[in-house]
């Protein structure tokens, strides 16, 4: 058992809400899903393996209440969908984000959760080193597709960015996002810092942004969720040393939370009524917490925004409205290419 771990003590509904939660086949993106469910929400499982992804709906629909304390979440369930989401492949976030604005009347919350650690170093076909697009480049892409329709749900929409206490030992390296010139050994470390580093100078530039521009009734979180045992772990024996998987499993296990109580920030950062009134902070143990000093820099953000989108060949304006209106008539004709 977690020795410590604080739990979500919202009881808000969320009927007639629609989420969309990336990475939920498994872990605390999973368990995210399973309280949504529970709230009476439309949940949308936007994964890479729609299998794995379909069994968990299976496993959540057979297994709702987990405890007795979540039973008091009185009500109807709620629904839940599949959608393929391959977040190492721009065509497939763009075309997830074209099923959903399709689909779905509405989106109430989004949660960035998805995300690989340590992997082994890899190009994706994108031209990105594969921790910092599956991490990092896909969600801002998936979150500025899905603004628009984020912004005629408001109000009390939120985005929440699941990152990483790693962070503060991560840095951005705006001439080497890839680490191509990095010693081979210290890439997926590295790599894998610099993502969720990046996960909250987006939260916060993206929260600059949208105040800019007055539009309101959309707020951003990112948070740390804990050291979780998930198949986050999968890939340490063959970038850390061999048999860090079975230690970060086994012998860490007393210190490690489970799934469900690492999913309790995410849950808080997405219903808690409190929360409602904040935007832009990074929060641990379902409060507010200090992020490091290079998470908290405007100007680091800001950069990090601009060069963003110079990776991802999205048109730079400094006027928020158009840019997005920009990159949705960019998405349409790539598209129907």
């Amino acid at each position: 058992m977690q020795i410590w771990s604080v739990p979500c003590t919202s009881r808000v509904r969320l009927d007639g809400k629609i989420a969309v939660i990336t990475g939920a086949n498994s872990g605390i993106g999973k368990e995210t899903a399973r309280d949504f469910y529970r709230r009476g929400a439309r949940v949308i499982l936007a994964c890479r393996n729609v299998e794995k992804a379909n069994a968990a709906i299976n496993d959540i629909k057979s297994k709702p209440f987990r405890s007795s304390r979540n039973e008091k979440l009185e009500g109807k369930l709620g629904h839940l969908v599949v959608y393929p989401l391959d977040l190492s492949s721009l065509q497939s976030v763009r075309e997830c984000a074209q099923m959903i604005l399709a689909k779905e009347p509405a989106i109430h919350i989004l949660v960035n959760n998805a995300g690989i650690m340590f992997a082994p170093y890899e190009i994706t076909e994108d031209g990105f080193e594969i921790q910092l697009q599956s991490n990092y480049l896909g969600h801002f892409l998936l979150t500025l597709l899905l603004l628009p329709k984020i912004q005629s749900s408001s109000p009390d929409c939120r985005i929440v960015n699941v990152s990483s206490v790693g962070h503060m030992f991560g840095k951005i390296h705006f001439n080497d996002m890839n680490l191509e010139k990095s010693w081979s050994y210290i890439r997926p470390w590295k790599a894998y810092l610099q993502s969720k580093l990046a996960n909250i100078l987006f939260t916060k530039e993206l929260e600059h942004r949208l105040k800019n521009a007055n539009i309101s009734g959309i707020n951003t979180y990112s948070l740390h969720p804990g050291v979780i045992k998930t198949e986050l772990g999968r890939s340490f024996n063959s970038t850390i040393i061999p048999g860090s998987t079975l230690f970060y499993k086994y012998v860490m296990y007393p210190f490690i939370k489970s799934p469900e109580q690492g999913a309790q920030t995410t849950i808080h950062c997405a219903v808690d009524e409190k929360v409602a009134n904040e935007t832009g902070l990074y929060y641990s143990e379902c409060q507010v917490t200090r992020p490091s000093c290079s998470a908290t820099d405007d100007q680091v953000a800001k950069d990090l925004w601009n060069h963003t989108c110079q990776l991802l060949d999205l048109e730079l304006n400094e006027n928020f409205s158009v840019f997005l209106e920009n990159v949705s008539h960019q998405f349409d004709e790539v598209i129907h290419l």
